[in-house]
């Protein structure tokens, strides 16, 4: 099972999406374009926390969803454009590396102490996070199938 049919089943209860991605190094923006392309289009909360996914806590906490998703380019040594869903007991053990770890762990232990909503980080493995303001195009592909399957999965359902 892939990446994202790995989601599909996570999305039945009522989830907020929150992209983090720094828009000035390259492939590392790719959770926060894809945060801005789909808030508003699907009928979930979506956040673009850029790099400062702590300040978002408190309105995910008000959401009280069951399920947080969140969107981030993750160097775990895959091909770039790779998607890997990233949850559970893996959160504390896999060995990655995101521009944002600091934050992003803050971030996801507050969550759990503070919700019971089961966490997954959908990692993309970009191809270069240098100071430019323009994706790779693995990554551009990724970011059009992350966002096109978003408006597919929600596009007959209602969530409860």
């Amino acid at each position: 099972m892939d990446a994202l049919e790995h989601l599909k089943p996570r999305l039945k209860r009522r989830a907020v999406i929150l992209g983090v991605g720094n828009t000035l190094r390259s492939d590392d923006a790719v959770g926060s374009l894809l945060a801005a392309r789909i808030k508003e289009k699907i009928p979930c909360p979506v956040y673009d926390a850029g790099t400062s996914p702590e300040n978002y806590l408190g309105k995910i906490v008000k959401d009280s969803p069951g399920n947080i998703i969140i969107i981030d380019a993750v160097d775990f040594g895959g091909r770039p454009g790779e998607l890997r869903v990233i949850e559970g007991d893996d959160l504390r053990t896999a060995n990655l590396f995101s521009t944002h770890n600091a934050s992003l762990s803050m971030a996801i232990n507050y969550l759990k102490s503070n919700l019971k909503a089961d966490i997954i980080v959908l990692s993309i493995q970009p191809k270069s996070i240098s100071f430019n303001d323009k994706l790779s195009p693995e990554i551009e592909r990724a970011l059009n199938k992350l966002e096109n399957w978003f408006y597919g999965v929600f596009a007959k359902k209602e969530l409860k």
